[in-house]
């Protein structure tokens, strides 16, 4: 298994160049969008600096009648000199209550218009992202899916590019908070006091190399934490899916205490992690205030002893004013310093994964014929799992097209990996899987695929409708029932969904639903039994009308008048199509053109029924052993 459980560590291999500047590559299609979203960003904060240069004018023009010219005398919005008189004081008042009032109004527009930009590219990569990542991960090769878990991809496509959207939103309009409220302030502090502006911005490269630092020691925390999080995620859709196994042998409490101990794990992280942070923030907070009194007891001294340079009272009140606004955002540096750790952590899953090559691959200039004929050869083919013992050894197997082959064999022998191999599912070690006489990795993986049908053992069947699981099998008929374009009552898609499932055998049950074809079979089609699952897997891959067919203990669910409907239609079912038919019950496979028996990845006998059972080997041995089997069972129910 990946990673003890799915924490996919090993996509971060894959990883080519930073991973930020691979999401910053998601975001360059919407660059207007982010230029304009900067631009009003950058005058929301501007705005916001007008209020408290007010406020000290106010102080020192209106109420006390200072002489002080000010930034807004100096910039031409108010008059300069000493005001004196009840009128010109209010109309002084009044010019900066319109100021004021302007200020407002552009920074609540250029708030809502930088926030909408911003927030509305940041979902349009979160949106890309995902789609490319799931569009990924559905083109990779199955050996990616045999080594990784659902829970792993799922912590990817949901809580990792979630997190991306996230700093992408939030940390960015931060990054550009610190910038326009540290950069516009110390200009503002510089023209009143550069004595007292130098102590007030001494913290900020503090700050700036403390962020670095913590950088460093939240790092490891964080890629912990992901994996913790991916394994814990594993365990809890492994239970929930296995409810009924848990339920059946009452393993509540055991898997209570696997549970218990990935949350455990999940705790620890998160609180060694917590520590950190919280020592960070203490820290940034005691230089702040550190800072904070030096101004009060520098600043007030100058004004007491009338020392040059010293600030007037409105001056005075600006700089304590600004000093909240100048380390507020500062103080989120180190939380967005955190932020950015956590993102590039996950930034780090989603683009290795992103950067993971598929093992089974398109030809440079695919194979694409017009129609299949269904020729199938095996010619000495060996395979592997990865760095395992092979599976398949020396296998060689010619099938002329419309001919149906029974495979027989115990558990393990390589039954189904052998067929696995025919879709290219997995590529063969040495050999060749031929097509019609066409090496299947000549083939395009499309063409190769929409002319092989496969009915599992467990079929898999989708969250909806008893049609549309049905409908699976056609793009044109699957794209009209999903639109709702097609009913019981006209609709060529429908008519073909029918005709499919009688043809499988499953219209009468169907018919029985509540809802008819338009039944829910819930999640994974719990709400049907396995029999009629198997079913409606088999009306799926009839109605993609496939040249070559596999079924893989298609029968192996079904009750056995279920099983003699499906073997009276069985010739209906595999007529001009080649056949290939992995059988648990012998019975199955009996009337098969030629019968192959495998043991240990090696074909070790083949024939007709008849054939085989003149041969007195391993298959009679099977069919006998099956028989007495069968006989005990009738005999026990009499």
């Amino acid at each position: 298994m990946s990673d003890d459980q799915g924490g996919f560590e090993d996509v971060r291999e894959t990883l080519d160049g930073h991973p930020i500047r691979s999401l910053l590559a998601y975001a360059r299609p919407y660059w207007l969008r982010l230029l304009a979203g900067v631009v009003t960003s950058f005058a929301t904060r501007f705005a916001r600096l007008v209020p408290p240069i007010i406020v000290a004018t106010a102080i020192d023009r209106v109420v006390l009648q200072s002489g002080e010219p000010g930034l807004l005398s100096d910039a031409g919005l108010v008059p300069g000199g000493e005001i004196t008189g009840e009128a010109a004081r209010i109309a002084l008042l009044e010019q900066l209550v319109v100021i004021a009032i302007l200020a407002y109004l552009v920074r609540s527009a250029t708030r809502f218009a930088s926030r909408y930009l911003l927030q509305s590219a940041a979902q349009k990569v979160q949106r890309d992202l995902r789609n490319d990542t799931y569009d990924h991960i559905q083109h990779l090769s199955m050996d990616f899916f045999v080594s990784h878990q659902t829970g792993g991809m799922m912590s990817i496509l949901n809580s990792d590019i979630n997190r991306l959207e996230q700093f992408l939103n939030t940390e960015f309009r931060q990054l550009i908070r610190v910038v326009a409220t540290v950069g516009g302030i110390s200009v503002v502090l510089w023209t009143y006091s550069p004595k007292l502006a130098l102590i007030a911005l001494a913290p900020v490269p503090i700050i700036g190399l403390a962020s670095g630092l913590f950088l460093r020691w939240i790092e490891p925390r964080y890629k912990s934490i992901r994996e913790t999080v991916a394994r814990l995620n594993t365990r809890l859709e492994n239970n929930l899916g296995g409810t009924a196994v848990i339920k059946t042998f009452n393993r509540h409490a055991f898997e209570r205490d696997r549970v218990a101990d990935e949350s455990q794990s999940y705790h620890d992280e998160k609180v060694a992690a917590l520590r950190i942070r919280r020592a960070f923030f203490a820290s940034l907070r005691l230089t702040t205030g550190v800072v904070f009194v030096l101004v009060l007891y520098i600043g007030g001294r100058d004004i007491i002893f009338d020392n040059p340079g010293a600030l007037s009272t409105g001056a005075f009140a600006l700089f304590f004013l600004y000093l909240r606004r100048l380390y507020s955002p500062m103080r989120r540096v180190g939380k967005s310093a955190n932020k950015y750790q956590l993102a590039k952590s996950s930034a780090e899953r989603v683009f290795g994964l992103l950067g993971r090559e598929p093992t089974v691959t398109e030809p440079v200039d695919p194979h694409e014929p017009d129609s299949v004929i269904g020729d199938v050869a095996f010619e000495a083919v060996t395979f592997s799992y990865g760095d395992r013992e092979p599976v398949l050894r020396d296998i060689s197997l010619d099938v002329p097209a419309g001919t149906t082959i029974g495979l027989a064999g115990p558990t393990g022998a390589g039954k189904s990996t052998l067929l696995k191999l025919l879709p290219r599912f997995h590529d063969v070690d040495s050999g060749t899987v031929r097509v019609d006489g066409v090496d299947v990795r000549e083939y395009g993986l499309r063409a190769l695929r929409e002319e092989i049908a496969i009915v599992e053992q467990n079929p898999y069947l989708f969250s909806g409708t008893v049609a549309e699981n049905i409908a699976y099998g056609d793009r044109g008929v699957l794209e009209a029932e999903w639109k709702g374009e097609s009913t019981e009552q006209d609709g060529d898609a429908r008519k073909r969904v029918v005709e499919a499932a009688k043809a499988a055998e499953a219209h009468e049950f169907i018919s029985d639903l509540p809802e008819g074809y338009d039944t829910l079979v819930g999640e994974r089609g719990i709400k049907l039994s396995g029999g009629q699952r198997q079913r409606l897997a088999i009306a799926r891959a009839l109605l993609n009308d496939p040249s070559i067919i596999v079924f893989d203990e298609a029968t192996s669910d079904v009750d056995t008048e279920t099983e003699e409907l499906i073997q009276e239609s069985l010739e209906r079912l595999i007529e001009n199509r080649t056949a290939f038919v992995i059988a648990h019950r012998l019975s199955t496979i009996q009337t098969a053109d030629r019968i192959i028996v495998m043991d240990d990845g090696e074909i070790v006998e083949s024939g007709t029924h008849e054939e085989l059972l003149d041969l007195d080997g391993e298959y009679a041995a099977l069919w006998q052993a099956q028989g007495d089997s069968e006989t005990t069972v009738r005999a026990i129910k009499e």
